[in-house]
C-alpha cells in the first residue's frame, strides 16, 4: 500500500471547484455543494486502505464514490456496465477485491466479497483517521475476448493532459463515453478540472432526447468516439447542435468524419487525439486533418513517440504503470516504452493511422488492415460510414467484404448496382488489387459497442 500523501484527491479539486456539476437524464445532479453526502452500509471505515470495485450501475453513482474513495481506498476497481459475470470474477480475482461499492444488495457478481450499498440519504458516517492513500486506479483495456487485463493508473497520470480551469465561462460538456471507460473518464476528469457541467449520457435516452438536453444545458464541448459522431451526423436533429469544441478519440479520425465535422459545425474547434487505456492521452491533433505530423517522432521531453516496426510506441508519465495479476504480461519495455499495437505509415511529413496489429485480415498471404479499406470506402461522398471484414471463401481462402451505410439522401434515390460499381471504381483507383472488397451490401446501421467503437466481426 502506498501511504504516500498524494498531491491532490479527486474530492479536494472538486471542492475547490464550486460551479462543477453532473447531470443525467432523470434530472438527477451531483454539485461539488453536495458531496460527502453519502452513506455505506456495511460502514465507510471498513473501506480504509482495501481494493474496492465500483460496481454501481449509474454513471452518477459511480461518480460519487470516485470521488469519495480517492486517497482513502487503496484501490478503485472502475469496471464498465456491460461486463459479464465471467469477466467481472476475472476482475474481482486479478485485482483482490476486497468490496464491492453499488447501489443495490441483491446485485450479483460471482463473488463473495463484501457489498458496500451506497445511499444517498442519511449523514454520512465520519472517516477514520487514517493516512491519504496514493489510491491506484485499475481499468480494463477494450479488449472483447479473453478475460480483461487490468492496467494501473494514478490520479496524476489520468490528469496529466489536463490543463487547469480558466478564468473564462467553464465549458459545458456531453459525451458519447461512459465515464467508467478511459475516454468517458478523460472527460469526466476534464469537468472535475475545470469545474465544469457534464450531461452524463445514457443507454436508455434515445438520442433526439440526449440532443433535447444538450440544447437546454446550453453545451459548448461534445467528446466521442468517430463511431459516435457518425451516428449523430445520421440524426436530422444534428443540425440544432452549435458546439464551440468537438473532440473525437477512440478510432482513427480518417478526412471523411473530419469533413463532415467541419461542415456540420464550421465555428466549431474539431479535434481529434490520441489515447488509450495502456499508453494514455499521448497527443492531440488541432490541424484538422487525418493522422498527425512526423515532427512528433523522436522528440525528447515529457512525452516520446517512436515508431518501431510499424507501430506507436509510447513513453510519457500519462501511460499506465503496469498490469495487475498478470505475471505474464509487461505493459512497458526495458526503456519505459508502450508498444500500442496502433500500426502506422509515414508519408511524407505525415503519419497516418493503419489500423490495429491484432486486426489484420490474410488475404493470400498479404496483409490488410480493414481500417485503411474503410478510410476510403468513407472518403467516397455518397457514403456515411463502413466496416470492412473477412469473408472466407473455400476456394482462395479470406476475402474482403465490406458493409455501407450511405448518406439519408442517397439510400433511397440510387440505383443499388449502379452505386456499387461507382463505389468499387473510386475503391480500384486508389488500393491495391488485393485490398478493394470483392463483395459489397448496403446496411441500414452498423453495431456500435458500449465502448464506441465500431463492432467488428467476420463478414
Amino acid at each position: 500500500m502506498n501511504t504516500a500523501p498524494p498531491e491532490t484527491t479527486l474530492e479536494g479539486l472538486i471542492r475547490s471547484r464550486p460551479r462543477f456539476r453532473l447531470e443525467t437524464c432523470s434530472g438527477a445532479v451531483l454539485g461539488s455543494e453536495v458531496l460527502g453526502s453519502l452513506t455505506y452500509v456495511g460502514g465507510l471505515s471498513r473501506l480504509a486502505g482495501k481494493s474496492v470495485l465500483i460496481g454501481a450501475k449509474s454513471q452518477l453513482a459511480a461518480a460519487r464514490a470516485m470521488i469519495e474513495l480517492d486517497g482513502f481506498a487503496a484501490r478503485l476497481v472502475i469496471c464498465p456496465p456491460d461486463f459479464s459475470p465471467e469477466r467481472l470474477a476475472s476482475v474481482i480475482e486479478q485485482a483482490r477485491v476486497d468490496a464491492i461499492v453499488c447501489e443495490d444488495s441483491r446485485m450479483v457478481f460471482g463473488s463473495a466479497r463484501p457489498l458496500f450499498v451506497i445511499e444517498s440519504a442519511g449523514t454520512r458516517e465520519e472517516r477514520i483517521e487514517s493516512p491519504r492513500l496514493r489510491t491506484q486506479w485499475l481499468l480494463p483495456t477494450s479488449g472483447t475476448t479473453g478475460p480483461p487485463k487490468l492496467v494501473a493508473h494514478s490520479l496524476n497520470s489520468l490528469l496529466g493532459a489536463i490543463k487547469g480551469a480558466s478564468n473564462g465561462p467553464s465549458p459545458v460538456w456531453t459525451t458519447f463515453y461512459d465515464i467508467r471507460r478511459y475516454g468517458g473518464l478523460q472527460i469526466f476528469l476534464r469537468a472535475c478540472v475545470a469545474g465544469a457541467t457534464l450531461a452524463l449520457s445514457d443507454a436508455e435516452e434515445s438520442l433526439d432526447g440526449h440532443i433535447a438536453r444538450c440544447l437546454r444545458l446550453g453545451v459548448t464541448h461534445i467528446s466521442g468516439t468517430p463511431s459516435h459522431w457518425r451516428r449523430l451526423l445520421m440524426n436530422p436533429n444534428h443540425v440544432l447542435l452549435e458546439p464551440e469544441y468537438v473532440r473525437l478519440s477512440g478510432e482513427i479520425a480518417d478526412r471523411a468524419i473530419l469533413s463532415a465535422l467541419r461542415e456540420a459545425y464550421p465555428k466549431a474547434r474539431v479535434v481529434h487525439a490520441y489515447a488509450s487505456t495502456e499508453g494514455g492521452v499521448g497527443f492531440e491533433v488541432t490541424d484538422g486533418m487525418e493522422g498527425f505530423p512526423a515532427s512528433l517522432l523522436d522528440v525528447e521531453g515529457e512525452i516520446e513517440l517512436r515508431l518501431r516496426d510499424g507501430s506507436l510506441h509510447i513513453r510519457s508519465p500519462r501511460t499506465a504503470t503496469s498490469y495487475v495479476g498478470r505475471d505474464d504480461l509487461q505493459l512497458r519495455d526495458k526503456e519505459g516504452f508502450v508498444d500500442t499495437g496502433d500500426m502506422l505509415e509515414r508519408i511524407g511529413e505525415r503519419c497516418f493511422f493503419k489500423g490495429r496489429r491484432t486486426g489484420v485480415i490474410n488475404v493470400g498471404g498479404l496483409k490488410v488492415h480493414p481500417e485503411e479499406v474503410e478510410q476510403v470506402i468513407n472518403a467516397y461522398e455518397k457514403v456515411r460510414m463502413s466496416r470492412v471484414g473477412a469473408r472466407r471463401n473455400p476456394i482462395i481462402g479470406d476475402i474482403i467484404a465490406a458493409e455501407i451505410v450511405l448518406r439519408e439522401e442517397t439510400a433511397t434515390t440510387e440505383d443499388e448496382d449502379a452505386l456499387k460499381h461507382d463505389i468499387l471504381e473510386f475503391c480500384r483507383a486508389r488500393l491495391p488489387r488485393h485490398m478493394v472488397p470483392v463483395t459489397m451490401r448496403f446496411v441500414p446501421a452498423l453495431d456500435v459497442l458500449a465502448s464506441g467503437k465500431l463492432a467488428r466481426r467476420h463478414a
